[in-house]
């Protein structure tokens, strides 16, 4: 039982520190996306540690292993309702709520009518798919009525990408940040009440054993639309599947530079992978919006047959409410040329994926 006990405390310590080391291999990356399972198998081990045979060093590692809990848990609780922020009631000079749903449909997930009942029953007003080839835009053309503006992408390599909106799309265009097979969408669009706003769909490729090895594609992608953001003059909703956890060096580097605010601070993780693996789930796909977009709901919906879980999301559009300012971070002229170093690195690096990728 005292070899247990060790073996898992050496690990869980391993875990912790691995993101701590400067390096975009993934082995040091991933740990990352555990955070939340990380402390709560730290919590379970201090808890039974006090039931084992006790040596010499006993205290030493249930001492280790408080301290794991605390620095975890100064990250972790920013997002939980614990964490108080201030609500934002709508006014009249606010604009309507609006709705959209970000969903990575899974390439290989032929449960395309599934999805459609999805978006028929809560009746978003724009909704963005990713992982969408050619299959899923053919089967979500009984969807193009009702949703008559749309910006599509369609690949076959698992990052295509597609937009459908009831409200006027004024322009959008494709880009391609770091690679030529890595799309983002940006679409300016204006309600009906006569707000104008612009939407971002990103989806980078993930540091992982089977597809990328670093996560330099990943951040430089995702830092390359902060960038881009920082140029728009409109209020801005930047959502889609990030492959990485709000609480990372490169999101928190990304928020700082897009001058963008992180909805589920003080409200929740909103963990979305994998969809079927409740205790092993991730809060992966992650939205950021300007201080101008104030958040009413933010959660994930159910299970449609992807391996990720949608995100649904109620918002509304407030110009003469500056409440969130304080909100907003700024990154300082160091931080400044790490992010430029991090996109300029994504560009170099080759991703070598396949243009087109069969389900194994």
């Amino acid at each position: 039982m005292w070899e247990t006990y060790l073996i898992i405390s050496a690990l869980l310590l391993i875990l912790t520190v691995l993101p701590k080391i400067p390096s975009s291999h993934w082995v040091f990356r991933f740990p990352d996306f555990g955070k939340i399972q990380i402390t709560y198998f730290t919590i379970i081990t201090f808890a039974l540690g006090f039931i084992i045979v006790k040596t010499e060093y006993f205290w030493y590692l249930q001492g280790l292993l408080l301290s794991m809990i605390i620095y975890h848990g100064i990250t972790l609780i920013k997002y939980t309702p614990l964490y108080k922020v201030k609500k934002h009631p709508q006014t009249s000079k606010s604009s309507k709520k609006y709705h959209f749903i970000s969903a990575n449909v899974y390439q290989f997930n032929t449960d395309f009518e599934k999805f459609i009942s999805l978006i028929n029953k809560n009746k978003p007003e724009i909704f963005l798919t990713m992982e969408s080839n050619g299959d899923w835009e053919k089967a979500l053309q009984v969807l193009e009525k009702e949703y008559p503006y749309q910006h599509k992408v369609t690949l076959e390599n698992t990052y295509g990408m597609h937009f459908y909106s009831k409200m006027k799309i004024e322009d959008s265009k494709t880009h391609y940040f770091v690679a030529d097979d890595i799309p983002s969408i940006e679409a300016h669009l204006k309600t009906e009440d006569g707000f104008e706003f612009v939407f971002f769909g990103v989806h980078p490729p993930p540091p992982s054993p089977t597809e990328e090895e670093t996560s330099k594609e990943r951040d430089g992608d995702i830092l390359s639309v902060a960038k881009r953001v920082t140029e728009i003059k409109k209020p801005v909703i930047v959502v889609g599947d990030f492959n990485n956890v709000a609480w990372s060096k490169s999101s928190i580097l990304f928020k700082k530079i897009s001058h963008l605010i992180d909805p589920r601070v003080g409200h929740a993780f909103v963990s979305t992978f994998h969809a079927k693996y409740k205790l092993f789930r991730f809060p992966i796909d992650l939205m950021f919006h300007s201080e101008d977009i104030f958040i009413k709901d933010l959660k994930t919906l159910e299970n449609f047959g992807s391996d990720h879980l949608p995100v649904y999301c109620e918002f509304f559009i407030d110009h003469h409410n500056d409440d969130q300012e304080e909100r907003v971070e700024q990154a300082d002229s160091e931080e400044i040329a790490e992010a430029e170093e991090m996109i300029e690195e994504g560009k170099k690096e080759d991703g070598e994926r396949d243009a087109v990728v069969t389900e194994d």
